[in-house]
């Protein structure tokens, strides 16, 4: 009898060892990105030479003729620039200058363009939103 409960305590002690601790589990589920093991860090402390930006390697002809960076693709290349002509014509319109309200108030809302009329509702309903907020807040 006295046999069996030492052999089940054996049992028991060798069990607890097995048994990972929550921080053990933690530190396991952790992310943690990837590494250079192999590679051994030149340079003394503050690595001030490999902080240096490099210089580029794209020749001026290069970063002329293609949209560097463009490309998501695996296995696909940097797209080639266009001539001007085979953009379609509302992508040199993009960056153009638009009203703000006030000057969209100032205007007759029956002479406006569809394309101003459809801003001034939408700055128009986004300034009364704001405002019936604030008066919502203030009570």
């Amino acid at each position: 009898m006295l046999q069996d409960k030492v052999m089940a305590m054996n049992q028991i002690r060798s069990l607890r060892s097995l048994i990972f601790s929550k921080e053990t589990v933690r530190d396991v589920g952790r992310r943690s990105f990837a590494t250079g093991a192999g590679k051994a860090k030149k340079g003394g402390k503050g690595g001030a030479a490999s902080d240096a930006p490099k210089a580029s390697s794209l020749t001026k002809e290069t970063k002329s003729t293609t949209v560097v960076g463009a490309n998501i693709l695996k296995d696909g290349a940097d797209p080639k620039v266009l001539p001007d002509s085979e953009y379609p014509d509302w992508l040199w319109h993009l960056l153009d200058k638009r009203p703000p309200l006030s000057e969209l108030r100032r205007k007759n809302i029956e002479t406006l363009p569809y394309e101003e009329l459809r801003r001034f509702v939408k700055l128009d309903n986004r300034a009364r939103i704001k405002e019936n907020n604030s008066l919502k807040a203030k009570n």
